[in-house]
C-alpha cells in the first residue's frame, strides 16, 4: 500500500519524490504541486508504510472494551484489513489470558496485513508471544530517566543487553521484530544512538521512536529521525502521543527525515489523548501527494468528529495500561507532559480492566480505607482481571471484588505470606 521495502532502501530514499518530469511541454517541463515539500532524497513522505494500532493503543483508551467478536467483526479489524494498511498491531498477550486467546484467534483469520504484537523487552513476553502465531514483535522498553527510576528499574547496560538477546531469540524463529526505546525524546540522545547502534548491528528489522508523552515539537522529531537515519541501516518506525496537539505535524516531520513507518490508530483513539489519527494522517498526507494516497483507498471513508482535544479532552489525563499506572503514582511527570492541576483538572487512575496493574489496585484499597499485603492486592488484580477478560467492568464491580476478597482475608485464618501467590506482570505499551 505504502510502498515497498525494496523501492527505497534501508534508507528510505525515494525515486519520485518531490516534481515529475512531465511528457509535455508545459512552459519549464514540470508538473508541480505547490503543497509538495522540497525534494529530499530522504524524505519517505511518497513511500511509507502504516502500523494500524487501533486493536493495541486503542484497547488503552479510557472508555475501550474489545472483545473478540469486536476485534475480529465490528472493530476496525476486517475494514483495516480491506483498506490496505501494511500492518495490524494488537495487545500483548502477555496482558492477560484473554488478549492471548485473542491474538491468536486474530492470526487465523488470513488477512492481507501482517499482525504485530507489541512486548515488553523481557524474554518471558516474547516467549508467549512468539506461539501465537503473529508475523511480528514490537519490543519495547522505557529509555528516559524518569521511566528507568519510576518505572522498571533498569540501567542502560541491562536494557542493551536484554534487547539483544530479545531480538536474537525473536529472529531465531523467523518472525520480524522491532526494537523501540519508550519516551525516546526525554531519553539521552547518546544513550540512545548508542542502543540503536547496538541492536542494528544484531540485525534488527525496524527501530522506534516513540513520543510517550507527547512532548516533541516536529523540529525535534525531524532532527532525531535524521540523526537516526544516520546511524541506522534498518527501517524506522515512528509513535506520536497527542497531548500537546502535534502527532500528525510530527508523523509528517519524521516521514520528511526518513522514517519508514507510522503508527495510526482510528479517530487516534489511545492512552490518554491517544495517538496520529489514521484519517487525519491520510489527509495530510494526500495534500502531499494525492496520487499517491488515492491508490491506498479504495473508497470514501467517514468518520465520526475526533473526541480528543488536548487538555480539555475527557480522558486526556486517564491512565489505563498497568505499567503508566505504576510509573503515574510514583512521579506523574513520567507519563504527563502537563499538569492536569495547572488547568483545574484531575487525572484518573483506571483501575477496572483487563490492563490494570496491581499498583493501581493498591492505589484503590487504600482510597477505600482498607489494608493488604502486596501478595493479597496481586491476587485480587488477578480476580479483577480475570472479570475483566468476561465482560467489561465498572468502578463498582471491581470495588466489590476488592471489598469481598478483603473480607474473606478477615475470615479465614492467615497463611504463609506470599506462597503460592501469582505475580502480576503490568501490560506494556507505548
Amino acid at each position: 500500500m505504502c510502498g515497498t521495502d525494496s523501492a527505497n532502501g534501508a534508507n528510505g530514499a525515494s525515486a519520485t519524490n518531490g516534481a515529475s518530469p512531465s511528457n509535455g511541454n508545459n512552459g519549464g517541463g514540470y508538473k508541480t504541486n505547490p503543497y509538495q515539500p522540497v525534494g529530499d532524497f530522504l524524505s519517505n513522505v511518497n513511500s511509507f508504510k502504516i502500523i494500524e494500532s487501533t486493536l493495541r493503543e486503542g484497547e488503552q483508551f479510557a472508555n475501550a472494551y474489545f472483545d473478540t467478536e469486536t476485534k475480529i467483526k465490528i472493530s476496525p479489524l476486517t475494514a483495516l484489513d480491506a483498506f490496505g494498511v501494511d500492518y495490524i498491531e494488537v495487545t500483548s498477550p502477555a496482558a492477560s489470558e484473554q488478549s492471548r486467546k485473542d491474538c491468536e484467534a486474530i492470526c487465523k483469520l488470513g488477512l492481507k496485513a501482517k499482525i504485530l504484537t507489541h512486548v515488553r523487552c523481557d524474554m518471558r513476553d516474547a516467549k508467549i508471544a512468539v506461539e501465537t502465531g503473529v508475523d511480528g514483535l514490537d519490543v519495547v522498553i522505557g529509555t528516559s530517566s524518569f521511566l528507568r527510576e519510576h518505572s522498571h528499574g533498569k540501567s542502560m547496560a541491562y536494557i542493551e543487553k536484554t534487547a539483544i538477546e530479545v531480538i536474537e531469540y525473536v529472529k531465531s524463529k523467523g518472525l520480524e521484530v522491532r526494537f523501540s526505546s519508550e519516551d525516546s525524546f526525554r531519553s539521552d540522545l547518546v544513550d540512545l544512538l548508542s542502543l540503536y547502534r547496538a541492536v542494528d548491528k544484531v540485525g534488527v528489522n525496524r527501530v522506534g521512536i516513540a513520543d510517550t508523552v507527547g512532548c516533541a515539537t516536529p523540529r525535534q522529531v525531524y532532527d532525531l529521525v535524521r540523526t537516526l537515519r544516520g546511524v541506522v541501516s534498518c527501517d524506522i518506525e515512528t509513535h506520536f502521543h497527542n497531548d500537546t496537539g502535534c502527532s500528525i505535524a510530527n508523523a509528517f516531520c519524521a516521514l520528511e527525515a526518513g522514517a519508514t513507518h507510522i503508527d495510526t490508530s482510528v479517530l487516534g483513539i489511545g492512552e490518554r489523548n491517544g495517538i496520529t489519527p489514521l484519517g487525519g494522517l491520510l489527509a495530510r498526507m494526500v495534500v502531499t501527494s494525492p496520487d499517491y494516497i488515492e491508490d491506498m483507498v479504495a473508497e470514501a471513508v467517514e468518520v465520526n468528529t475526533p473526541f480528543n482535544n488536548p487538555i480539555t479532552g475527557f480522558c486526556a489525563f486517564t491512565h489505563k495500561a498497568g505499567i503508566h499506572a505504576k510509573a503515574i503514582l510514583n512521579n506523574p511527570s513520567t507519563y504527563e507532559i502537563l499538569n492536569p492541576a495547572d488547568f483545574g483538572l484531575t487525572r484518573y487512575v483506571h483501575f477496572a480492566s483487563r490492563l490494570t496493574g496491581w499498583n493501581a489496585v493498591k492505589t484503590r484499597v487504600g482510597q477505600l480505607g482498607l489494608t493488604m499485603t502486596d501478595d493479597q492486592v496481586k491476587v485480587v488484580t488477578a480476580k479483577i482481571k480475570a472479570l475483566a477478560d468476561v465482560r467489561p467492568i465498572a468502578i463498582d464491580d471491581a470495588d466489590s471484588i476488592i471489598r469481598s476478597f478483603h473480607l474473606g482475608l478477615n475470615e479465614q485464618p492467615s497463611t504463609k505470606n506470599g506462597e503460592g501467590v501469582p505475580v502480576i506482570d503490568e501490560p506494556v505499551t507505548v
